[in-house]
């Protein structure tokens, strides 16, 4: 990393209160030129906490930007930080219509040219497109990192139609830690106390309205760009990484903006709809949930920042910086690696994409086979192109008892099939839903999780072969029960037999006519069903073999359905489509370079050693009560210390339970933080606040139960308490 300490522009920064209409006050801080001549502003704006939480990132990033010639913001949302109000939600129409307040008020100022743009990764990046889809006139350009266009089927609650166990827990628990903790008396003055016990008051544990809704209904489609992408008229750079949970965003924001004779149609037709406003670029490498300039693994990292200023420079200034000159699309796509939960770099290249989808890319599609003599067997010269399993094939489903106190499912015939019966810990080895850049956070070997599977391999490849994009599945399936859900994973399998996870899907039997509707599965019934996989650019090496595994269950990541429903697939009829990549296309393809990273100089916080601290991720096995636990610690930072002497300490551990019943899952989150700022004398503090909470869900066969808990205390004196306990109907999850 390249610390710059002299930038054109001399700079300042200072605090704000932004006021709306309402009377609330959002607090601000602004990096912007000392030169009073009018600049264009850039908005990142979040909850999480300004003055302590993101302070070291903001520092990295806000004053380089400031340096550069413009008026940097960073701005608590409401409710959160040292804003006023309460926050009610993610992405709610008081948080969108604030943004396009904020958007307006930064316009207006005398130091600002009237051009504002709005940056941010994850939530930052989220409201970015969200308040682009508002339009307010001044937003001009925006660029969003790891975000999503969809906030149902692309985010942290559900995938597949199925709910998404690990994140629909850990990141409410995450957010009632983050909306429980006070206001900076630093900031705020005397009146912390009061404004804290006031949003104590009015918290209540987002998993409530999130299982509230189970599927895509008209809570999820606010805020979910995907709707209408000709309401963004604003410059649109998506960033992602392809170990991020939402990099499938880059690719179809790209495609949205393929079709220049169609960008700015106000006919309100669906291909209207379905095309972006403005100009769009996309960059897909392979990174983690991080900005990519950190240096956290996975790299390599890019020169970020010198990036963003030439598409700034681009849009809010009017230069011609050749931002539009680069390919829709930039892409990194990995060399076969061995498996490992972290990989300090990638081996790899990038490529660049004029038009997304690329004609660079062919879907290929390989059928799904058995043993060769099998019943379904296909002409053997077809071999290196098709995927085999040595699973047996039946031709009877066996009975379901279905859920406990349900009538039992009469065994069905089927056509040839391999029987998919998980154990319901399947799935405990899919490493993070949120890889944040630490040791244990990437898949580790799947050999264990394919045991646990139907695998369908290709014969050894002769040649490399590339995929970018996202692979098809077409499964043949016969469910026993109801309801239950299907999960594909597609493997590297090297030489030795390791096995490397390259990418996957879900998907829940009941949203396989739309993600919109619940369709109950006719017990013993036979049905074609496809889904996606979630995209990757990876290259698999000769010598090596592809395998698509097929398992009933997915823990922690799937919530199980109740009954666990065995499923029998029919290789006959059933097929993996690759997007495979012509890398070999000469002269096809635009050169892709970028900069070596740099930023402004970092804030100075002191991260103390931590003693015995716990493993990142450890399961444990109770083998006489066949359970297994699997416990985590997210590293989000521990304890840090501020340049004003503020000392932050931030503790959490989740757990995720399973036994042989799918009604035995259960979750448990653990937090703690304290925030303390020494006095006059090393003995005086001049603040101490602390919370607790606790968040837990669990299930019968038609409920969801939640339990939550924060305590809240100033020094030793507990001043909040309180406990919600809730139980949600299943129906759908």
């Amino acid at each position: 990393m390249r610390y710059v300490t002299e930038l054109p522009s001399e700079t300042t920064v200072e605090d704000h209160w932004i006021p709306l209409a309402d009377g609330t006050r959002l607090a601000a801080r602004v990096w912007r030129p000392v030169d009073p001549t009018p600049v264009p502003a850039i908005l990142e704006y979040l909850p999480y906490r300004l003055s302590d939480w993101t302070a070291p990132r903001d520092a990295q990033r806000h004053p380089y930007y400031a340096g550069h010639g413009y008026a940097s913001v960073r701005v608590d949302i409401r409710g959160s930080g040292n804003s006023d109000g309460h926050q009610d939600d993610e992405y709610s129409p008081t948080e969108l219509a604030d943004g396009v307040a904020v958007v307006e008020w930064l316009a207006a100022q005398e130091w600002c040219s009237g051009k504002v743009g709005m940056f941010g990764i994850s939530w930052g990046g989220f409201n970015a497109l969200q308040v682009a889809a508002l339009a307010p006139e001044a937003l001009a350009a925006i660029v969003t990192v790891c975000s999503t266009d969809d906030r149902y089927d692309n985010d942290v609650h559900y995938t597949g139609g199925s709910v998404l166990a690990v994140d629909m827990h850990a990141w409410a628990a995450t957010m009632l830690a983050f909306c429980s903790r006070p206001p900076d008396p630093a900031v705020v003055g005397d009146r912390w106390k009061e404004q804290w016990l006031d949003r104590l008051e009015h918290t209540e544990p987002f998993v409530h309205t999130w299982l509230d809704h189970q599927t895509r209904d008209d809570y999820w489609r606010h805020g979910s760009v995907i709707e209408d992408y000709s309401a963004i008229k604003a410059a649109v750079l998506a960033v992602g990484g392809w170990n991020d949970p939402y990099r499938d965003t880059v690719l179809r924001l790209v495609a949205a903006g393929e079709d220049p004779a169609d960008q700015g149609s106000s006919d309100g037709s669906a291909n209207a709809r379905r095309t972006l406003g403005g100009p769009v670029r996309g960059i897909v490498g392979p990174w983690s949930h991080q900005y990519p300039d950190r240096g956290l693994p996975p790299g390599p990292s890019i020169g970020f920042l010198q990036e963003t200023l030439r598409w700034w420079d681009q849009f809010l200034k009017g230069q011609d910086t050749g931002a539009l000159d680069e390919p829709a699309l930039r892409a990194w796509i990995t060399e076969s690696v061995p498996p490992a939960t972290v990989y300090d770099e990638l081996p790899g290249r990038w490529v660049g994409e004029e038009r997304w989808p690329s004609p660079h890319v062919r879907p290929t599609v390989l059928p799904l086979a058995g043993a060769p003599g099998g019943t379904d067997d296909v002409d053997d010269a077809a071999v290196a192109t098709v995927l085999r399993t040595t699973a047996p094939l039946v031709n009877r489903l066996p009975a379901h008892p279905g859920p406990a106190g349900g009538e039992p499912t009469a065994p069905a015939d089927v056509p040839p099939s391999c029987l998919v019966a998980s154990p319901q810990h399947t799935g405990i080895d899919a490493g993070r839903f949120f890889p944040f850049g630490n040791d244990a956070d990437l898949p580790p070997d799947q050999r264990e999780e394919d045991g646990r599977s139907v695998c369908f391999d290709s014969a050894a490849l002769t040649q490399r072969l590339e995929i970018l994009g996202r692979a098809r599945v077409r499964l043949r399936l016969t469910c026993a029960g109801e309801k239950g859900q299907v999960v594909a994973r597609l493997c590297d399998v090297g030489p030795d037999g390791s096995s490397t996870l390259v990418t996957r899907g879900v998907l829940n039997l009941s949203a396989r006519e739309g993600r919109d509707r619940v369709v109950p599965w006719e017990p013993g019934a036979t049905h074609d069903v496809t889904f996606e996989l979630s995209g990757t650019g990876y290259a698999v090496a000769p010598g090596h073999r592809l395998r698509l595994a097929v398992s009933s269950a997915y823990w922690p990541w799937v919530w199980p359905q109740p009954g666990g429903a065995a499923l029998a697939v029919a290789p006959a009829g059933s097929s993996l489509e690759l997007p495979v990549h012509d890398g070999a296309a000469p002269g096809g393809h635009p050169v892709v370079t970028f900069e070596e990273p740099e930023q402004a100089p970092p804030l100075g916080v002191v991260y103390p050693e931590a003693a015995d601290q716990r493993p990142e991720r450890r399961v444990v096995r109770d083998v006489a009560a066949d359970e297994w636990l699997l416990e985590v610690d997210p590293r989000y930072g521990g304890t840090r210390i501020y340049p004003d002497g503020l000392e932050f300490t931030e503790d959490a551990l989740e757990r995720y339970w399973i036994g042989r019943d799918p009604l035995s899952a259960r979750t448990r989150s653990d937090w703690s933080v304290r925030l303390r700022r020494p006095g006059a004398t090393p003995a005086d503090l001049a603040w101490d606040a602390s919370i607790v909470t606790r968040s837990e869900i669990s299930c019968d066969a038609e409920h969801f139960h939640t339990d939550d808990e924060v305590v809240a205390r100033d020094g030793e004196t507990v001043v909040f308490e309180r406990r919600w306990r809730r139980s949600i109907r299943r129906t759908a999850g």
